[in-house]
């Protein structure tokens, strides 16, 4: 197969990559197996996601929906790694290697738009269902949505090798896999819309952030002065007195909407430059390493602050707050629940 005919065919799946599975130099004889290399790479996806579970969902595994998916992404890691070290360290026919990639692939590429949707619907019936349910609603949902993408992965995935002779005199053995063109372009116009809708406010963008550290700062000292005062051996709870409330500043504030807004982009904002760029640049990454928790837990914090947002405005001092891996309350207080020019309600007391 040349190289011509493997442009006209990525034409044809603008949602397919090549993984080089080994490559030759004719002129040296130089040879090289790259299963070490997709080791690696698995191996460190499978930390990254460790971390991240560590991080922001290790509490809510058995009550989130999200929670338990992100248990389920890591053992599937799990699963891909020990695959791929087996591969590699028994040598394997490649054909072997390619169906993993390329089943893989397919299989994480089913995932994102179900499961965005999935956690969508979890936000409005998040009310609806006993606690003692939760679990196991969560565990059939997730099981569901993993059996639905392996089976349409063995319908839709492609396993051929094929040998490409470049022209430098280089052949290489590539079998086709799945890439993330639309979680790719749906973050690059995420970045795209908080790039516009921040060029209104960016002169006051500093003042807001430090407004916003501030408050977090006095939230943290208030949370700790608190759990002192709760101490009680009759348990009697104390009142809090006026000198813990958040204080408040002659700082004009910026809409709930751009609030919201800006503390989504101080978390995720290097995320979306990072991913972006590999879109820019004609990095292509594999659905099976795109598709994280980071991904999980961005998509969350765009539904999250949405939802936040609508139930804020249309119920005013919304005190439910969400879980979220940046503080939604704290980016309340920046705004006092600003909706409008016209428009603002009392603050929630933290």
């Amino acid at each position: 197969m040349q190289l011509d005919a493997l442009l006209k065919s990525r034409q044809k799946h603008p949602s397919t990559m090549m993984a080089v599975l080994e490559d030759w130099d004719e002129n040296t004889g130089c040879h090289r197996d790259n299963m070490k290399l997709y080791t690696l790479i698995v191996l460190s996806k499978f930390g990254l996601d460790v971390l991240a579970l560590w991080l922001y969902s290790h509490h809510r595994l058995r009550t989130s929906l999200l929670g338990m998916f992100s248990l389920t992404v890591v053992l599937a890691d799990l699963v891909m790694v020990f695959c791929t070290v087996t591969l590699w360290l028994l040598g394997s026919d490649k054909i072997s290697a390619c169906y993993l990639l390329a089943f893989a692939s397919v299989t994480y590429g089913t995932l994102p738009l179900p499961m965005a949707g999935l956690c969508l619907l979890e936000y409005f019936f998040k009310d609806t269902w006993r606690t003692s349910y939760k679990v196991f609603k969560n565990m059939t949902v997730t099981l569901l949505l993993w059996i639905f993408a392996v089976v349409y992965s063995y319908s839709a995935v492609n396993v051929e090798l094929m040998e490409l002779r470049l022209t430098s005199g280089k052949r290489v053995l590539v079998c086709e896999v799945q890439d993330t063109t639309l979680v790719a372009y749906c973050l690059f116009g995420l970045l795209g819309i908080l790039s516009c809708s921040m060029l209104p406010f960016c002169h006051r963008i500093p003042q807001w952030i430090h407004e916003a550290d501030r408050l977090y700062d006095a939230r943290e000292a208030q949370e700790n002065q608190l759990s002192d005062l709760f101490i009680s051996t009759n348990g009697l709870q104390t009142t809090v007195s006026d000198e813990f409330r958040l204080k408040e500043t002659t700082t004009p504030k910026p809409p709930l909407w751009f609030s919201l807004t800006l503390g989504f982009a101080m978390f995720w904002l290097p995320y979306l430059i990072i991913t972006s760029a590999s879109l820019v640049f004609g990095f292509w990454i594999p659905a099976y390493v795109a598709v994280n928790l980071l991904w999980l837990e961005c998509t969350n914090s765009v539904i999250v602050g949405l939802m936040f947002w609508v139930k804020s405005r249309m119920q005013g001092p919304y005190a439910k707050v969400p879980e979220n891996v940046f503080s939604l309350e704290v980016y309340w207080h920046l705004s006092n629940g600003k909706q409008s020019g016209t428009k603002t309600y009392t603050p929630l007391t933290v």
